[in-house]
């Protein structure tokens, strides 16, 4: 008889992408789209002459959560560099801007960047000629009505011209963008939801309420232009659920007026129980980095900052069963499997506010964002670093942007290690230049703890672009076998799986010994435990989602009983690291 599968998946990145309304420079490798728009220098000259209509007016008359625009415009005085930018709430004068402390300093005309944009000769390169343009965006429910307005003078010096009709959500009030995350043990998971398994009774499970305002952030843009009201983001937690089981759910949101409003269906699988080995299921993970957000609507790619953030997003969606902001991007994978974060630079990185880089890639974020819209199962939220179980998988999750050096209180030993910057081995050419082939103090405080227990993969992000090496230890390979790993090998495959969707970074002119397979293209990592003793990896295109290079274990480096380990974990109330004794599965 034929053998069955069903796919159980768990999906962990390694940085997420700068939550707030308009992001910083980051790396020194290009900028953000919106951070070319001047907008603080904007002026005001409306002209009679001059129209942008929108249509429809009204959108999620069918209870959905996105919808498409079409914008018109007419111009008597057109140029080449007149630009469309969309703004949420609608109005956006001067009266939202926060005091002014110093005297000498002017309020500006405008003080709210657009949250995306289009030039008028998108869709018309006659425009210049004709005067008239239509352009098409998508918008997401973001609790607020929309406008768009019409700027002459390019992005450096912004001029206001026309100001559309105001565009609204039937119920901008419904609940939005789920995001499941695994809970502290492996039968409890973290969601806003009310719902149940189909055709059983329905439960309910309570939310805390969480939300941070403009003061909470460190600086600009995400205190200034960038900064937009994020609303509410509710956590709840379903506990005690029943392993490998299909539930159903919808958030249910109660108004002061006593009305309910509730969202669309969603479902999840139940976490399969620690170590479970059945022919009747496959334990997945998707490993990906760096994706950022991507606008399928063609809007603020400038200079096509993250030409790959959709093509990845859509393969491993495709992959599951078989937008505007980036919570909208990713939630049709986020509201399915277990959406487990790390930090990374452009989420905590922030002069004097605590990080370990002393850089401004956060964009003034400093943490915030990510630590209130993102669950993980820290004991301190502000502290990105966890363990999680999923399955045969048991993961422990590194936070590069806080000291991770030995004697520091992250100090742990992992056995499938992740994190954000490279603290094993790239031959990027940063790196290359450097001499070193890692982040400075990156292995030489973990390699002795990848070694002792035994890590057999290591995964990190930062750099824009896929590389493999051989298992390596002491920047030696200790098995001259690439693809197919058939006895115990004494050494680490450190991998980096950055190329998810933000522009691509170039390698070394050297490639190392132990350097297997570079590529320089996006793309995202697969995992497939089959059982105790066989796992498939695989690295995919994001243009097509086939595999291009794999490997595989069949034969573990510890003998196939439950194993313990040391990880010492951070309590928050005690101020020291406390010592826990963690029984796991270990998979080879």
């Amino acid at each position: 008889m034929a053998q069955s599968f069903q796919l159980f998946a768990i999906v962990v990145i390694l940085r997420l992408t700068n939550l707030a309304g308009a992001a910083a420079k980051g790396d020194g490798f290009g900028e953000q789209p919106l951070s070319k728009i001047a907008i603080e220098k904007a002026t005001i000259n409306l002209s009679s002459t001059t129209s942008v209509k929108a249509s429809p007016s009204v959108l999620g008359l069918k209870d959905e959560d996105t919808g498409w625009v079409t914008v018109y415009l007419e111009n008597q005085t057109p140029t080449g560099d007149d630009w469309v930018g969309v703004f949420s709430p609608a109005r956006f004068n001067d009266s939202m801007c926060p005091p002014v402390n110093a005297p000498k300093e002017q309020t500006p005309y405008i003080c709210t960047a657009p949250i995306k944009y289009k030039y008028a000769t998108d869709s018309n390169p006659n425009y210049t000629t004709t005067g008239k343009s239509s352009l098409k965006f998508q918008l997401i429910n973001q609790r607020a009505d929309f406008s768009f307005a019409l700027f002459s003078g390019g992005l450096s010096n912004p001029n206001l011209v026309a100001v559309s009709n105001f565009i609204t959500f039937a119920n901008p009030k419904a609940p939005v963008f789920p995001r499941l995350a695994q809970g502290k043990s492996w039968n409890e998971l973290f969601h806003l939801l009310s719902g149940g398994i189909e055709g059983q009774a329905r439960m309910r499970s309570g939310a805390g309420t969480l939300t941070f305002d403009r003061s909470m952030m460190c600086g600009a843009p995400a205190k200034t232009v960038g900064w937009r009201d994020p609303g509410f983001i509710h956590t709840s937690f379903l506990k005690d659920l029943w392993p490998n089981i299909e539930q159903f759910y919808k958030l249910e949101h109660r108004l002061s007026n006593g009305t309910i409003i509730w969202s669309k269906k969603y479902k999840f699988r139940s976490s399969p129980y620690p170590g479970q080995d059945s022919l009747y299921f496959r334990c997945v993970k998707h490993i990906f980095s760096c994706i950022f957000q991507g606008e399928r609507d063609g809007s603020n790619e400038y200079s096509n900052y993250h030409p790959g953030a959709l093509m990845t997003t859509d393969q491993i969606i495709s992959d599951l069963e078989n937008v505007d902001i980036f919570t909208a991007q990713v939630e049709p994978i986020a509201s399915t499997v277990p959406y487990m974060v790390g930090s990374g630079n452009h989420e905590r990185d922030w002069p004097d506010s605590g990080s370990f880089y002393d850089k401004m890639d956060s964009g003034g974020e400093c943490g915030v964002l990510a630590e209130t819209m993102f669950y993980v199962p820290a004991e301190n939220r502000a502290k990105f670093w966890y363990k999680t179980d999923y399955g045969m998988y048991r993961f422990c999750i590194a936070d590069t942007e806080h000291d991770w050096r030995e004697g520091s209180e992250q100090k742990q030993p992992w056995l499938i290690f992740a994190a954000h910057r490279v603290l094993g081995y790239s031959s990027n050419y940063y790196y290359g230049q450097e001499g070193s082939f890692e982040e400075p103090m990156g292995r030489e405080s973990l390699q002795k703890l990848w070694h002792k227990y035994k890590v057999d993969i290591a995964f990190y992000g930062l750099v824009h672009h896929y590389e493999r090496s051989c298992p390596v230890y002491q920047s030696q390979c200790v098995t001259s076998e690439q693809s197919h790993y058939s006895a115990a090998v004494k050494g680490t495959i450190h991998v980096v799986v950055g190329g998810a969707g933000s522009h691509l970074f170039d390698f070394s002119q050297v490639q190392p010994n132990w350097s297997i397979y570079r590529d320089h293209d996006f793309g995202f990592v697969k995992m497939t435990a089959f059982n105790h003793t066989s796992l498939l990896f695989e690295y995919k295109k994001s243009n097509d989602g086939k595999a291009t290079i794999y490997f595989s274990h069949i034969s573990s480096r510890r003998k196939l009983k439950s194993t313990t380990f040391s990880c010492i974990l951070h309590s928050v109330f005690l101020q020291e690291p406390l010592l826990y004794e963690l029984n796991v599965h270990k998979l080879n």
